[in-house]
């Protein structure tokens, strides 16, 4: 007797792409193949659909706290499970920072059973803590260290070389970087134009990503350590990359795979304003080049929500950041069905690569004995993302009126379908994602 039992669907995982059955029991998979006559409290047909493992956004900013009139930790994880996602990992740059064990701990109890979604939180590195990372980054529901090396919120900067130095011989787990030259930054101020949004990818230029990068991939070499280089945007960058694979992973956003510029700023404006930059045609095709060879890792949305009136402000006033976790599965899926990744690619780029880089306990996969975490998409749905379909609080897209083919219609987050057919029908049972490397002892 099953909890409950998805019929007939388009299993994606480890085992290829086959029609079958999923049984589910107590939050987990209890079973995978021909289920038919087998009894079920519910049932789910799921005919002419691909059940997928629950899509893991690995880069979210939920902005809670102090910056809760952007976004919160219950309106951003109802955006991600509308959009088929079953888990996040968010950032630390909020007021006051994710930077000591306490406040991890009051985000780990915001969290619980307020988010839609289950979680995973960054703990920030800053020059006030550095002694202190190898407590954070074991501290229950973390998934890493989170590394500024360029401009952010409060005193989240490492950029010093003696800063890093120390950075580097005290992690021990995976740590994640944004890779941009803060020096270069400094110095390259007077390349933004005003009122021209386009600018900011030429103050952002190549160079102050590259620099960064190589700067970081020597560190990573010379301590034996594991990084994470968030959001890469440029072709350089992932032509170098490749060099690294023993110790670096790598993410690429939506954003970057889908805009580029100058049509994205000419269309957009400050709309499509975020760190590191959109790019030239020239770099998008350096970013699928990269995904089609195997070195990028995972993909992320980088979720970085403001007001539309924040954003319209005249720029270099405008924020950098961009909305996405509800639309990272749709644009995906947009492009399996234009044939520039397969399906079983995105798997293993929001599930089973989550999985293998950050050493999740029992989730991103499906397979028995996991978390029953799944994600049921249309492929030949067409529909059109709108501003008005948005959960989260800032209510806004950069993919506006744009028509895709896919589309998420079920999340199902440890047993329990949360989302049907774009409607949220239960209430928020978010809880903390567990890692292998810190987990706690059971008492026998």
């Amino acid at each position: 007797m099953y909890d409950l039992l998805i019929t007939g669907g388009t299993i994606v995982n480890h085992d290829g792409s086959n029609k079958g059955d999923i049984g589910i029991k107590d939050g987990k998979i209890a079973a995978i193949g021909a289920l038919a006559g087998q009894k079920a409290d519910k049932t789910l047909n799921a005919d002419n659909l691909h059940v997928l493992p629950g899509v893991i956004d690995t880069q979210v900013h939920f902005r809670e706290p102090g910056l809760t009139h952007k976004e919160d930790l219950e309106t951003g994880s109802r955006a991600a499970v509308k959009g088929g996602v079953t888990a996040v990992f968010e950032m630390p740059n909020t007021n006051p920072s994710t930077t000591t064990v306490e406040a991890i701990a009051d985000k780990v109890s915001r969290g619980r059973n307020r988010m839609f979604c289950d979680f995973a939180f960054y703990a920030g590195a800053s020059t006030d803590n550095l002694d202190q990372l190898a407590e954070l980054e074991r501290a229950p529901g973390v998934c890493g260290i989170k590394v500024f090396m360029g401009s952010s919120t409060g005193n989240l900067l490492v950029a010093e070389s003696e800063e890093l130095e120390q950075l580097f011989k005290t992690i021990r787990r995976r740590a994640a970087f944004h890779s941009e030259d803060e020096e270069r930054l400094q110095q390259r101020l007077e390349k933004r134009v005003m009122g021209d949004a386009s600018s900011h990818a030429v103050w952002r230029d190549k160079d102050t990503a590259l620099n960064s990068t190589k700067r970081l991939l020597k560190l990573a070499r010379k301590h034996a350590k594991r990084i994470h280089v968030l959001h890469i945007t440029t072709a350089e960058e992932m032509a170098l990359l490749a060099d690294y694979k023993d110790l670096v992973s790598v993410e690429v956003l939506p954003q970057h795979l889908t805009l580029s510029a100058p049509e994205a700023y000419e269309r957009l404006g400050s709309l499509a304003q975020m760190n590191p930059p959109i790019r030239s045609q020239r770099h998008q095709d350096g970013l699928w080049d990269g995904l089609r060879v195997g070195t990028v890792d995972v993909i992320g949305s980088d979720h970085a929500p403001h007001t539309i009136e924040e954003k319209q402000n005249t720029y270099p006033a405008s924020p950098a950041g961009l909305p996405g976790v509800q639309t990272l599965v749709p644009l995906m899926l947009n492009h399996v069905n234009k044939g520039r990744l397969s399906l079983q690619r995105f798997v293993d780029l929001t599930s089973h690569g989550p999985n293998r880089l950050f050493g999740l306990a029992g989730k991103g996969r499906l397979a028995k004995g996991y978390d029953a975490d799944i994600t049921i998409v249309d492929m030949s749905a067409r529909r059109t993302i709108t501003n008005e379909q948005q959960e989260s609080r800032s209510g806004w897209t950069p993919f506006d009126g744009m028509k895709v083919t896919g589309w998420p219609v079920g999340t199902i987050v440890r047993g329990q379908q949360v989302m049907s057919d774009d409607a949220i029908i239960i209430p928020a049972i978010g809880q903390p994602i567990r890692f292998q490397e810190t987990l706690e002892p059971v008492a026998s």
